[in-house]
């Protein structure tokens, strides 16, 4: 029988703690502690219902605590079916921010970048968008010839203010308008999606479908809510626009009918909502299945980002990725501010490179993001009303 320290069984590691930090402008990062001294970051958070998912964050943890953090796929599933209510997108956003941070945990425990663990690259770098011009789009010339400057060609703005289920003539000449302006501005030196956030409902989706088409933009987000899945197909048919959408949906099992439908041409899932890196990396796959692209919705802090891009560098079906450097919602904070490695997360000319730090390849500063902490926000988003007091969606 073989004795001696080389030949004890070693004990597994285990979590220890989990910690919370509500930050500006309104994103939340987590913490996970292990007996090792390793510690892993995710960034769960539901924007303006932090309170909410840092509550079921917790939740979790007497499911977590004492457990080993390599057995990612298992304490998934112990979140998951371990109650007998799941998804939306409370539990499914404090799952994800859990899941990243057991991803960063295990590449650091192991010394490599989570694609790596992944299945490793299948590019050498990813094409980023920035955002222009606003909830209530304006400026949008101005704002893509100061990011053309800076190398973007590739952009995502609002397409319209709200609108009512059967709107005025007025309201889709002005947006049209001001897509017009841009092609006729920059031609075909840059390229743009138009985000409609829900706004618009069937009936309006297809008129401002069909008056885009000439204007030729890089797709059409959100053309209706999530909720209205169901047209998405019918939409599809009646327009040469990609049609996107999915940062509202939370988990493959909500995907797969919208797979199975038809009608997307781009698929945006969070790895901040839909259950982290693990389901993300699923609901790629079932992407791909369907040919249909990958576009990850991000726009959220530098944890939530590295986690899109680990999931970019191994899915062959990633076209665009969204960040939020600059974005309208950062007031007087960005991303790189809670980081020590901000070098690690440059755009060169539209594109980001792979991390080659181990796990997430995110140095988080906990100093400052704990004193930064102490006075977060409780961000809310607008509340918008019709001209007759109706709630709009914003």
């Amino acid at each position: 029988m073989l004795t001696g320290p080389s030949h004890r069984i070693r004990c597994p590691m285990k979590i220890t703690k989990l910690s919370t930090f509500r930050v500006a402008p309104r994103w939340m990062f987590l913490k996970v502690e292990t007996d090792e001294g390793i510690d892993g970051w995710g960034e769960p958070v539901v924007e303006g219902k932090s309170l909410s998912t840092e509550a079921a964050v917790h939740e979790f943890a007497p499911y977590l605590v004492g457990q080993d953090p390599m057995r990612i796929n298992d304490l998934w599933q112990v979140m998951y079916r371990g109650g007998f209510y799941r998804g939306g997108p409370t539990l499914m956003s404090a799952i994800a921010g859990i899941d990243q941070a057991l991803w960063d945990i295990k590449g650091k425990a192991l010394g490599v970048p989570v694609y790596q663990l992944l299945g490793g690259l299948v590019r050498d770098k990813m094409k980023v968008y920035s955002w222009v011009g606003g909830d209530r789009p304006s400026d949008v010339i101005r704002d893509i010839k100061r990011l053309h400057e800076r190398g973007f060609d590739t952009f995502k703005m609002n397409g319209s203010v709200e609108m009512g289920p059967l709107d005025n003539s007025a309201k889709v000449d002005a947006a049209i308008a001001r897509i017009a302006e841009i092609r006729e501005a920059f031609g075909n030196t840059i390229e743009f999606g138009i985000d409609f956030h829900g706004r618009i409902g069937l009936p309006m989706a297809k008129t401002m479908l069909r008056e885009l088409e000439p204007h030729r933009p890089l797709f059409v987000e959100e053309p209706v809510l999530a909720e209205q899945d169901e047209h998405y197909a019918r939409l599809a048919q009646h327009t040469s626009i990609p049609l996107a959408a999915g940062e509202r949906m939370y988990s493959r099992f909500e995907f797969k009918r919208v797979f199975e439908a038809g009608g997307l041409a781009i698929v945006q899932p969070d790895p901040s909502h839909a259950g982290g890196i693990s389901e993300c990396l699923k609901i790629a796959a079932m992407a791909e299945a369907y040919d249909v692209a990958l576009a990850p919705h991000c726009p959220l802090g530098p944890v939530a980002l590295a986690a899109c891009l680990h999931l970019d560098f191994v899915s062959h079906n990633a076209v665009l990725q969204e960040q939020s450097i600059g974005i309208h919602y950062n007031q007087g904070v960005e991303p790189l501010d809670y980081v020590l490695n901000p070098e690690d997360f440059v755009i060169q000319d539209g594109y980001m490179l792979p991390f080659t730090k181990p796990g997430l390849g995110v140095v988080m500063n906990e100093a400052h993001i704990r004193e930064a902490s102490l006075r977060a926000p409780d961000w809310r988003n607008p509340l918008w009303r019709h001209e007759d007091g109706s709630v709009a969606e914003w």
